[in-house]
């Protein structure tokens, strides 16, 4: 007999997914997802314990879901939905394989249908230069901000690629990063001739003065510790609003602008998903849609039947 709750359900579940070798990143978002969906349990069923799940429960969340609003007082985006279904769903499964709760509470839960969108926000390259040029390099922390941000935009790695560097992951000589992505693959990127500029600096001038024990292999550093994703987006947030930028600035804008400049400079497709560590192309579909509408401008502005009609 189960003698457990959700909370040390999730526990044991999250411990075998690291044992299958899930990353730490994997497993956090699960857990925020399954705790938050454990809370409204709790308030809205009084249920705490497997045994206690129904269909009709898990009916009554999905719809919760799609009526709530973030503190904006806007709804939940498709995307972030289907992520907590996705959580709440694998957990699930892993009830039923331990014969916890039946095959058909799967059955409750439905991915919500994600509209075909242009990719979220994106800097336009004037606006990137504008941002990263009124950073302030003369300390130590704004040398470290300049040179990450520069790293983010000039190779479009994931924050948690970025935020993972170890020193001996950056190639100087070669201008290249070795990034653990995704699934725990290493892949190689280029870094920029500026992106490189600073981020040599800093490794050679600035770092030291940032360190505290001399063992510590985190590239990035904050009193002496790996920085964490809360410390850059708020030094992105107070970038943007100083240079007037009104757009939702995060650390995957910049990721999402170098595959944007990329795209539209007429890279190949194929090296743009291996730089992105993409596992196949149709995820820069979205991307694809941009060079379109740039398109669409040029024709609206050259061909001469359109110039005769704005006459």
């Amino acid at each position: 007999m189960n003698t457990k709750d959700l909370h040390q359900q999730l526990a044991d579940y999250l411990d075998y997914k690291l044992a299958l070798n899930f990353s730490p990143a994997t497993c956090d978002s699960t857990r925020r997802n399954c705790r938050a969906f454990f809370r409204w349990l709790a308030a809205h069923c009084e249920v705490t314990t497997s045994d206690r799940l129904r269909k009709e429960q898990l009916e009554r969340w999905q719809k919760h879901m799609a009526a709530h609003q973030t503190k904006k007082g806007t709804p939940l985006k498709a995307k972030s939905i289907n992520k907590s279904v996705e959580c709440v769903r694998d957990f699930l499964k892993y009830l039923v394989f331990h014969g916890h709760v039946p095959q058909t509470l799967l059955d409750a839960l439905q991915y919500v249908k994600e509209p075909k969108t242009l990719p979220g926000s994106v800097l336009t390259h004037a606006e990137v230069r504008k941002l990263l040029r009124r950073m302030d390099t003369t300390t130590p922390e704004g040398h470290r901000d300049r040179a990450m941000l520069e790293l983010l935009y000039s190779s479009g790695i994931r924050v948690g690629e970025l935020l993972g560097l170890d020193v001996e992951d950056i190639n100087l000589a070669h201008a290249a990063a070795t990034v653990t992505g995704k699934g725990k693959k290493d892949r190689v990127v280029p870094i920029g001739r500026t992106a490189l500029r600073y981020v040599e600096s800093y490794i050679v001038a600035v770092r030291p003065f940032l360190m505290v024990e001399r063992t510590e292999r985190a590239l990035f550093l904050h009193r002496g510790k790996r920085v964490r994703y809360q410390r850059l987006l708020r030094t992105i947030h107070a970038a943007a609003a100083r240079v007037g930028i009104d757009k939702q600035v995060s650390p995957h804008t910049f990721r999402r602008s170098c595959t944007t400049e990329l795209i539209r400079s007429g890279a190949n497709m194929y090296h743009v998903k291996e730089l992105l560590g993409h596992e196949s192309l149709a995820t820069l579909k979205h991307y694809a849609k941009l060079t379109i509408l740039d398109l669409k401008e040029t024709h609206a502005k050259c061909h001469p039947r359109e110039r005769e009609d704005r006459r």
